[in-house]
């Protein structure tokens, strides 16, 4: 400053005296511009130095040794991280400490730095664009940078992408590759261009999601949007960098800051699916266990945290088709009777598996922090119940699978079962016991069962062969699986559900099965039949309901994700005017159609032709007997069909048929009467009839088809039955007749009662025969005459009984 202060009076002295001249200004000028660029090269110098210093013993900052491991440092990083965050603690010098952890973290996980330090140590890295990240770190500018950046505003670092161009993938890769792994693993894509400033500044950040998220089974790729347009307009990328969350095949972009790695992370666990994991306590605990019958085990997660970690979220993702997770939060009341019961340590985060046994899990890890692929093997290994049900292709090509040598031909019994059957319900618990107590390996034999009514093709295809069983439900066949396609098999000659509820037939069942097995286990034998088989029916799959809801779920967050604040106010204005349009169109259409109805109902009731009147049938019941008979005005007569209950459906047909032309006549009634209910008051009803008033002798079955006409003003009625005279033809009745004359010539003091030929069983043997003497009259036949009789009634050319009061009509 003191030498540029000298210039400038050197300058202005000149000046006055009047002595500076072109030659004397340009060496000063010169040597002030060589002073300017040493003093501004010395102050860039300075805070790489303060950087180098401030940063210490980056091992001792994390409490680690020279010889530490990745894992290790990584470890450090985060228990120091948790307990000096800013947001954890209140501790003055929190700040400091944390982004002094930061910079130690960074420099031992990138090996070159870590190379520096250890053989020079040396904690800054070398060159110009590392002295400018310290210098910005630091918040001190670069002199060189704001003297010939113009605006002084401009600070750029050029980092190394190669990493991008290594992960990067083709349209055809993400086709083909990346969206069929998305339904077991979130994949995040970042896209980016070789010439993007801001995707060079996210390098940093990307490395380290790729530390942090890969080891919990995340898939990370990159994409070069130059190269690939085409998907980038598939999936909407419309700046740079951009980051796609993919999950289930369905695009994410994320939109907030790429540089927190904390926010990203929050988004993925915002976008796995709806209750991956359910939270279990002594309430619902039993429920959660026994819920084995959706063909998955169950997993139980003990942990003292309140939030699902984001490795248990994925494990459970992955697995979901086989399994179903339950969170345990350990130390809370709620939760005592679990941990108790399965004497759970809160020190440890422990994973326990269950099959059908709920009291005792079949596997269990116990660990601080247990790793992904600790849990993918435990669960790998014990990831199918005792008794496992063929519920789709997957489970079959698990179970069963195809293409085995036939030295080491594998063997799956499956057990024909069904649905929602206790019977079945019992034989499937008994397999299920021989399942368990079978000698062989489930490497070599598998026992499963299949419903019947939910794999209908692949059960007809077992049932083709010629020793199969007539109906293969509760039958056991044992397969062995050639290809995809092709398979062998044989059944058992015995049903397993008749021996599952006999002890001693099961025994002798479960030994045969037992011996079959090892029959067909050795190499010389083959099994006799083959069949060819289609995939099997998912059973798990959504029904369309849900395939519309999940869709209608996507697009609410598709166009959540994608509109702005500025976009909603202009998308909900013209949703409302197109929904006031359609109420409004919708209100005219349905007056119009109102005013239309109203002028054309007068016009249809004049044009359109009266309809017909309907045959109403009554029951002659004691509520019903005075309006049927007593009360009927003069003029006014009731038609009764008498049946029982075995006639009665073949009868009341018949005789709506016949009167069905007398409907439109205002003065008959017709109706039906049980012999079941109103046997008493016909025998009253004939014994008005007779000289004597002696007791009749019905037999109710030859009654069966009377109809009678009830005049009740008048007190008198007709009768047809299949049997009198009147009611048959006129050749049967001539001869009829004559017969009759001369037997009534024989018992002239019982005329009255010939009339009533057919119902008194002492005259039915002999008075009933027809000409070939048949006495049997068949339903079909009873109603045969009864046309011909009303046209003789309504002539008035048949019989009148004439009494002198109607009987009481009582029910019995």
């Amino acid at each position: 400053m003191l030498l540029i202060d000298f210039l400038m009076t050197h300058a202005s002295t000149s000046t006055r005296s009047g002595d500076v001249t072109k030659s004397n200004i340009a060496p000063l000028m010169r040597y002030a511009f060589l002073l300017l660029l040493c003093l501004l090269l010395i102050s860039q110098l300075t805070p790489s130095v303060v950087a180098v210093d401030s940063l210490g013993n980056p091992y001792k900052i994390l409490g680690v040794s020279r010889h530490a491991t990745l894992q290790d440092i990584r470890k450090a990083y985060k228990h120091l991280v948790k307990e000096w965050h800013p947001d954890k603690t209140d501790h003055p010098m929190a700040e400091d400490k944390f982004v002094e952890i930061t910079k130690a973290y960074e420099l031992l996980t990138d090996p070159e730095r870590r190379r520096k330090f250890d053989n020079f140590g040396i904690t800054s890295e070398d060159g110009v664009s590392r002295q400018r990240r310290d210098s910005k770190q630091y918040n001190v500018r670069d002199p060189l940078e704001e003297l010939f950046s113009g605006n002084f505003q401009f600070h750029y670092q050029k980092r190394d992408i190669t990493l991008f161009h290594k992960m990067s993938i083709t349209y055809r890769s993400y086709e083909n590759m990346i969206v069929p792994k998305t339904y077991r693993m979130p994949y995040l894509i970042l896209f980016y261009s070789d010439w993007c400033f801001a995707c060079q500044q996210v390098e940093p950040t990307w490395r380290r999601l790729i530390d942090e998220l890969e080891p919990l089974g995340f898939g990370l790729a990159t994409v070069d949007i130059k190269k690939e347009t085409s998907l980038a307009r598939r999936l909407g990328i419309h700046s740079l960098p951009c980051l796609v969350v993919i999950i289930e095949g369905h695009a994410n972009v994320y939109k907030e800051s790429l540089f927190s790695i904390q926010k990203v992370i929050e988004y993925v666990r915002s976008k796995l699916p709806y209750k991956l994991i359910t939270t279990v306590n002594n309430v619902n605990v039993e429920n959660f266990l026994s819920g084995w019958t959706d063909n998955r085990i169950r997993a139980l997660i003990f942990e003292k945290r309140d939030f699902i970690r984001l490795r248990y979220l994925l494990t459970s993702f992955y697995h979901r088709d086989r399994v179903a997770f339950g969170f345990v939060q350990v130390g809370i009341p709620e939760t005592k009777d679990i941990t108790s019961k399965y004497k759970i340590s809160g020190e440890l985060d422990t994973l326990l598996l269950f099959n059908e046994n709920s009291e005792k899990p079949m596997a269990s890890v116990s660990m601080k922090d247990i790793s992904s692929e600790t849990m993918h093997n435990v669960i790998a290994n014990n990831k199918f119940l005792v008794l496992p049900r063929l519920s789709n292709q997957a489970m079959l090509d698990s179970i069963c699978p195809p293409e085995w040598l036939k030295p080491q031909k594998r063997l799956c019994a499956v057990l024909i079962s069904q649905q929602n059957s206790p019977l079945h319900d019992i034989a499937r618990h008994k397999f299920r016991q021989a399942a368990l107590e079978s000698s062989y390996s489930s490497e070599r034999v598998r026992y499963t069962y299949i419903f019947k009514d939910t794999q209908p093709e692949f059960v007809s295809a077992l049932s083709a062969s010629e020793d199969s069983p007539l109906e293969p439900l509760s039958h056991i066949v044992i397969i062995w699986r050639r290809d995809a396609n092709h398979l062998k098999y044989e059944w058992l000659p015995n049903g397993w559900a008749d021996a599952a509820q006999d002890e001693r037939i099961w025994n002798e069942t479960r030994r045969h099965l037992e011996k079959t097995i090892q029959k067909l286990l050795r190499a010389t034998e083959a099994l006799p039949y083959a069949a060819v088989i289609e995939e099997l029916a998912d059973e798990h799959a959504q029904g369309t309901v849900g395939r519309l809801i999940g869709r209608a779920l996507l697009a609410v967050d598709y166009i959540s994700d994608n509109l702005t604040k500025e976009q909603i106010l202009p998308l909900i204005s013209v949703l409302a005017t197109l929904v006031l349009i359609g109420a409004a169109g919708y209100g005219m259409s349905y007056l119009a159609k109102l005013e239309e109805a109203t002028i054309q109902a007068p016009l249809k009731d004049k044009l359109s032709p009266p309809q017909p009147p309907q045959l109403r049938i009554h029951e002659l019941r004691a509520e019903k007997y005075n309006g049927l008979v007593r009360l009927l005005k003069p003029g006014c007569r009731t038609i009764i069909l008498l049946v029982d209950a075995q006639s009665r459906l073949k009868l009341l047909p018949v005789f709506h048929k016949v009167v069905w032309p007398y409907r439109k006549n205002k003065t008959l009634m017709f109706a039906h009467m049980s012999l079941e209910k109103g046997l008493d008051w016909y025998k009253k009803l004939l014994s008005l009839t007779l000289f004597d008033r002696k007791e009749l002798n019905i037999n109710a079955k030859n009654c069966v088809g009377t109809v009678l006409s009830l005049n009740g003003h008048r007190r008198y009625f007709c009768m047809y039955h299949a049997k009198l005279p009147e009611s048959m033809t006129k050749s049967k009745s001539s001869k009829r007749l004559e017969r009759m004359t001369k037997q009534l010539a024989q018992r002239p003091e019982d005329a009255e009662a010939g009339a009533f030929i057919g119902f008194d069983s002492s005259n039915d043997s002999d008075m009933s025969q027809d000409e070939g003497g048949n006495n049997v009259l068949y339903h079909d036949n009873l109603l045969d005459g009864l046309p011909m009789w009303l046209d003789r009634l309504f002539e008035g050319l048949t019989q009148r009984y004439y009494i002198n009061y109607w009987p009481e009509f009582t029910t019995k």
